[in-house]
């Protein structure tokens, strides 16, 4: 009877000790997927497709443009309307160090009025200073000393240049 309730009990600990491992397995496995080959590396933003790029031409419609890219990061419609698709790759080296943009890529297209390609253009993170993908503040330069100037303006009648 004994070696029965031994058979028992020992068949209860092999499948304890097998649950416990594919438990641990799945929680590393988890894990592992917070950590890629390329460790410390970030990329942000749209990814880009050479040969998608390449299919754009001047003159499309506005529709066979956002058929091939997608959906553009972000629009502009001041000075005419144009797309912008924005992609980063920043670095941390340690996860206690601030993050780095090392790259950054802008592909912009404009339209006319009529909704038809006009330019192309694609800036890099040397034609420009980076982008803040993460921030949900509109930057404005100046904002502040306008509405003070015009306040200044509307009370004397003056005009003044503060900066």
């Amino acid at each position: 009877m004994s070696s029965i309730a031994n058979g028992a009990s020992g068949r209860n600990m092999g499948r304890a000790a097998r649950l416990l491992t594919v438990s641990a397995l799945l929680a590393l496995g988890g894990l592992s997927g917070c950590s890629t080959l390329d460790q410390g590396t970030i990329h942000r933003g749209y990814v880009f497709d050479e040969q998608a790029l390449s299919q754009v031409k001047i003159g499309a419609p506005a529709e066979q443009v956002l058929g091939v890219l997608g959906t553009p990061t972000t629009t502009s419609t001041v000075g005419g309307e144009a797309w912008y698709y924005i992609s980063q790759k920043v670095e941390q080296p340690l996860p206690s160090m601030p993050q780095q943009v090392t790259d950054q890529r802008v592909f912009a297209v404009y339209f006319d009025k009529s909704k038809r390609l006009t330019r192309i253009a694609n800036y890099g993170l040397e034609d420009g200073r980076v982008i803040d993908m993460t921030s949900r503040q509109t930057v404005s330069t100046g904002g502040e000393n306008r509405l003070l100037q015009g306040m200044l303006k509307q009370i004397s009648g003056l005009k003044y240049k503060m900066f």
